[in-house]
């Protein structure tokens, strides 16, 4: 194309929920664009997390590594296997939670939100610790815990103990025991280390919106087990506001304490972490405003474009991302977001893979041809034959 710059298409989308990864989505709408435009445009793929599900893949294939392993306890104290990322230079390690504290690893049995703990969370830190690492990136979602964060700290040597100086029981159970917290032991690469939470919801850590109440039920908290933790959560609060010289409420009150059993509360308290939205997290992590500067045009997705994509999302991020004026358009599964919805969100366009009257399950089957047969079409409508004349 003598005299003409070539167009820089760049694929920007979450996972596809129940149907494919961030990393196929990615793929399979760069497969679109290349089929209308060759060799004549740049392809630029970044598949994307919001700090949730798939936040440790999307940054595995965006640093281009492999994850690895560690051995460590579930959220019942059985051995698993879980995975975490380490960034190419070495210093920043990813690790989703629920890879050792999840849902999923516990569901073979009755679920026992009492007794559920995140030590093996803090296990799979202790291993990137070990490997060199000076930054924790810790996404939170889908985990079967709800005690504050504890078991991570336990496992960092820190111990909770009760008004007769002995340890309280692991979980929920024992939250409600804590008199005071001896730091003492605590691992001082931990305590060095920058911790980042990643939180993907709003709510605090207490009350009828707070972690027991919201989403104890899914993770098995019948209505006295709620009351337990809720009271639970509490008093680690009061204890660790206390040791701080803070009023109680910075913490139960704090918008994000809520995600993930309370995770963040003993992060923030002990190890000086900060919360931030997941989306920003990984935004932060893979230096995504550099890597959208030279756009032409954006494409990015998820399963469902809705009121919730536009607000601290994936879609989001890449609306308040991209440089202004390059057209961004969403390929989603399903589009609930009016035209006009999708304009003041800051969406050029966005189009549903469904090619006409269709169920969800036809929809999950062929969720990657689908992707790529709309961004076909969209780069075709969006990029000028004019410009690879």
């Amino acid at each position: 194309m003598p005299g003409k710059e070539r167009p820089v298409i760049v694929a920007a989308p979450d996972s596809f929920k129940g149907s494919c990864t961030a990393d196929a989505a990615a793929r399979a709408m760069i497969a679109g664009a290349r089929e209308v435009l060759g060799d004549a445009a740049e392809y630029i793929e970044i598949p994307l997390a919001d700090g949730g599900e798939g936040t440790l893949d999307g940054l595995l294939a965006a640093w281009g590594v492999e994850a690895r392993d560690a051995r460590v306890l579930d959220a019942l104290g059985r051995p698993r296997t879980a995975r975490y990322g380490v960034s190419a230079d070495g210093a920043t390690a990813i690790i989703e939670a629920a890879e050792a504290n999840g849902l999923p690893w516990v569901s073979d049995e009755a679920l026992r939100p009492l007794e559920a703990d995140t030590f093996g969370v803090g296990q799979l830190v202790l291993d990137a610790l070990d490997h060199g690492v000076t930054e924790i990136l810790l996404s939170v979602g889908g985990s079967a815990t709800s005690e504050g964060g504890t078991g991570i700290l336990r496992a960092l040597g820190v111990r909770f103990l009760d008004a007769g100086g002995n340890d309280v029981k692991p979980g929920a159970a024992g939250l409600s025991s804590i008199a005071a917290v001896d730091a003492t032991g605590l691992d001082p690469r931990a305590q060095a280390a920058t911790w980042k939470i990643a939180v993907d919801v709003g709510f605090p850590l207490c009350g009828p919106d707070g972690a027991a109440a919201v989403f104890g039920p899914q993770k098995g908290a019948s209505t006295g087990d709620i009351d337990v933790i809720d009271a639970g959560l509490a008093r680690l609060a009061t204890v660790l506001a206390e040791r701080n010289d803070l009023p109680a409420e910075n913490y139960t009150n704090r918008p994000g304490f809520g995600a993930a059993g309370g995770i963040a509360l003993t992060a923030v308290a002990l190890l000086g972490a900060e919360t931030v939205a997941g989306a920003d997290l990984v935004s932060e992590a893979i230096g995504l405003p550099e890597l959208l500067a030279r756009a032409t045009l954006v494409l990015t997705g998820e399963g469902q474009l809705d009121a919730q994509s536009v607000n601290g999302k994936v879609v989001d991020l890449v609306a308040r991302t991209r440089p202004a004026g390059v057209p961004l358009v969403v390929i989603a599964g399903s589009v609930a977001l009016t035209a006009a919805e999708s304009r003041a969100a800051g969406i050029t366009a966005a189009f549903s893979i469904a090619a006409g009257p269709t169920g969800l399950a036809d929809l999950v089957a062929a969720a990657e041809p689908r992707i790529s047969e709309t961004s076909a079409n969209v780069v075709a409508l969006a990029i000028s034959q004019e410009t690879t004349a």
